[in-house]
């Protein structure tokens, strides 16, 4: 089985101040829930080929994770890889939309061992932090 998700929100601002904040590793901690740090290899915004190191809390489990950049469209989309906790694909997602930026995050991904039993479990897990990121973001750049 596997996991794939795509939360989305209208944020009212400009697609590159959404960008600006998104698209960015040193603002992760004031949008992204269950990370402790979060540790670019490079300072600024997100290019193809960089790598992040985050360290988080996922279902009681702590642990590091990287994530690399595997495409890149400035002010429009971010493609990562990320192999924990489980082998994945996230695609930061900003359109213009009437009233401001649709933003979606799109998570696609096969658990394995320990977590492919509980695949429909996990698949609510993720849309369900998802969901809560993209309300922190919101709210972030709204207030």
């Amino acid at each position: 089985m596997t996991v794939d998700v795509r939360p989305e929100v209208l944020i009212h601002r400009p697609r590159a101040e959404v960008a600006a904040i998104m698209f960015d590793p040193v603002n992760d901690l004031r949008w992204t829930g269950g990370i402790t740090s979060s540790r670019p290899d490079q300072p600024g915004r997100l290019q193809q080929g960089a790598t992040v190191v985050r360290s988080a809390k996922f279902l009681g489990r702590s642990f590091d994770y990287g994530y690399v950049v595997t495409r890149h469209e400035p002010d429009r989309l971010i493609e990562m890889r990320v192999e924990q906790p489980f082998p994945m694909v996230v695609r930061y997602e900003l359109d213009d939309a009437q009233d401001g930026t649709s933003v979606a995050i799109h998570a696609v991904g096969t658990p394995g061992r320990f977590f492919r039993w509980v695949t429909p479990l996990m698949t609510r897990q993720v849309r369900r932090s998802i969901t809560s990121d993209l309300v922190r973001l919101r709210q972030y750049l709204e207030t």
